[in-house]
Parts: C-alpha cells; sequence; structure tokens
C-alpha cells in the first residue's frame, strides 16, 4: 500500500466521525451567557403572552391583557438584539481569528 492510498483511506474514514470544534474557555463561558438570557427571554415572552391571553377572557382586565402583550412583544424585539450582542462579544474577543460559522436557530 502506498503513501497515495493510504492518505485517502485515512481521509474517508475520518469523514464518517464527527466534527469537533475547539472554543476557548471564555468563548465558550460568553456563548453559555448568552444562551442563559436568550432562554430566560423566551420564557418571559411565553409568560407574558399566556397571562395576556388569559386576562381578555374578563373584561375589567382586558386593558392590562393589551399591555402584557405590549410587553410579550417588546421581548420578541429583543431576541435579536440578544443574538447581535453576542457576535459582536465574540467578534471582539476574537478579532485575530474568525469564529465558526453559527447555526440560523442559534439562540
Amino acid at each position: 500500500m502506498n503513501e497515495r492510498t493510504r492518505q485517502r483511506d485515512a481521509h474517508s474514514n475520518s469523514t464518517n466521525e464527527p466534527l469537533t470544534l475547539h472554543f476557548g474557555r471564555d468563548e465558550l463561558v460568553i456563548r453559555q451567557r448568552y444562551e442563559v438570557v436568550s432562554i430566560v427571554n423566551d420564557i418571559l415572552i411565553g409568560i407574558w403572552f399566556v397571562i395576556g391571553s388569559i386576562f381578555f377572557f374578563y373584561d375589567s382586565l382586558t386593558y392590562a391583557g393589551t399591555w402584557l402583550f405590549v410587553i410579550g412583544s417588546i421581548e420578541m424585539l429583543i431576541r435579536p438584539v440578544i443574538r447581535l450582542l453576542r457576535r459582536l462579544h465574540l467578534q471582539r474577543m476574537n478579532a485575530a481569528s474568525p469564529s465558526p460559522s453559527e447555526a440560523e436557530h442559534d439562540f
């Protein structure tokens, strides 16, 4: 078996293995913090909309329900802001090296 065949076999075997990305400890901590902020924001959005929906069943609480829907809508605007802040934070931190690509559903 020559060197070229061994390299090709090694390459074909390695493509079946999972991709492993290496992040620095600081980058991993930053990603986890933004993920927690995003999850808390999503939970709050759900809470505002559920409570607001229940309030619409009672005429005396309709005004408060409307405000809860406004708050939930504002929190939905915060979602992309969290993603943008995370991206900018990581870019500042890794100015010398490009960060790996991220999925659209990320946070």
